[in-house]
């Protein structure tokens, strides 16, 4: 019998997804079929009912204020472009200064857009932080925080170290300083609980497709009200609305969803959000941290194994990261898919800083196992038990 393939990359992208997802997508393709916004007949106003479901429920599960504030994107660096670049914009049509900060934990998704924001004039501060986990203090943000400061865009979760930043503290600091605080819930909206209103964050950026269960292609980004006032819509063009304008409404979501939306994935995304909070996205992180803690606790046991970030589960989000002696990353994730079936990530994790705080840029980064709800403790223990196995067998060869 063929060993089961253990999925470990749900960084990357949720696998597998609820049933419901797929029978949601179906019936959109073979029951609805249509463009929402489209039209006035009754497949256009089921179409146009499942995109506003789909935003309230995202709504609830970050405890927004405004479900119409709720902008579906491409994916989350398609969000976190919109963000950046949408509030500098007025500053720069203004001629005014512009200066951006971020920590070097970041994604590329955040660090590019700045980068090249950089390369037309603006400044920016990449903050350091813990050398082991690569968070960042509140002080340090107040610190970098200037009179031109246009926005600090925060990762919750690093990909790389599985670190969880003190958000709420910064946001504390950003609101109090009138920054806009951009917050990229790449690896924690819908692993973890989020809060905007509680935790004063402006704007966050989400995939559909990691946390949420949804289907890959679809995303999203939370805008404050009020703030949609700051920030320029990249795209113009059809809504369905206001057609007799030359100009994008003003009305949100239509100011920053020109175009037919991906219906079908925001249909099968509704399934993957409902999905979650039927059983509570506490109880879906409590199941991810008993299954990090498995693998943690299997790894400060081996010898010659590194793992990156924080001790203990709760510090983190579901992601483990490690490093192998005499193994490159590549090769770690390779013997652990030919002699385990333990599928894994190994590269920089287009995480370039993190891996230059971790100090494994060098070695070509670290091998990536990232955790998910349908994962069972029994997976989490063979895993464990694998990474044990292997750190074990480069001991034994290197005694040789």
């Amino acid at each position: 019998m063929p060993r089961r393939r253990i999925y470990l990359d749900n960084a990357a992208t949720s696998f597998p997804k609820p049933p419901e997802v797929l029978e949601a997508m179906v019936r959109y393709a073979t029951d609805v079929g249509v463009s929402p916004g489209r039209g006035a007949y009754a497949e256009v106003r089921e179409a146009d009912r499942i995109v506003r479901e789909c935003r309230e429920l995202i709504c609830r599960l970050m405890h927004g204020a405004d479900p119409d504030h709720v902008i579906f994107t491409l994916n989350a660096t398609d969000a976190l472009n919109l963000a950046i670049k949408g509030l500098v914009s007025p500053h720069r049509r203004r001629g005014e200064p512009v200066h951006l900060v971020t920590t070097w934990m970041d994604h590329n998704s955040v660090l590019r857009p700045y980068h090249a924001l950089r390369t037309d004039g603006a400044q920016v501060t990449h903050l350091g932080g813990d050398p082991r986990t690569g968070t960042v203090t509140p002080d340090q943000v107040d610190r970098a925080i200037r009179a031109d400061t246009r926005v600090v865009a925060v990762v919750h979760g690093s990909n790389v170290t599985g670190a969880i930043q003190p958000i709420a503290e910064i946001g504390a600091v950003c609101r109090r300083r009138g920054v806009p605080l951009l917050v990229d819930a790449a690896q924690t909206l819908g692993h973890c609980p989020v809060n905007v209103e509680h935790d004063d964050i402006d704007l966050l950026a989400f995939p559909g497709h990691k946390g949420l269960l949804g289907p890959l292609g679809t995303g999203g980004l939370y805008i404050r009200p009020g703030l949609e006032a700051r920030l320029d819509p990249l795209r113009e063009g059809g809504t369905g609305s206001n057609s007799e304008q030359d100009v994008q409404p003003a009305v949100l979501p239509d100011k920053y969803e020109p175009g037919s939306p991906n219906a079908i994935g925001i249909a099968g995304l509704a399934a993957g959000v409902r999905w979650i909070l039927d059983r509570g996205v506490e109880t879906l992180r409590a199941h991810e941290a008993n299954l990090v803690g498995i693998i943690l606790d299997a790894i400060d046991a081996t010898p010659g194994v590194r793992v990156l970030g924080p001790a203990g589960a709760e510090a983190r989000c579901g992601v483990v990261a490690i490093t192998v002696d005499g193994m490159t990353p590549e090769e770690v994730s390779a013997t652990l898919d030919r002699d385990f079936g333990v599928l894994t990530r190994s590269g920089l994790h287009c995480a370039p800083g993190a891996h230059r705080m971790m100090n494994t840029t060098e070695g070509g980064g670290a091998t990536r196992l990232s955790v998910g709800p349908f994962l069972t403790a029994d997976d989490a223990r063979h895993v464990a038990d694998a990474v044990h196995k292997l750190g074990s067998r480069t001991l034994e060869g290197a005694g040789a």
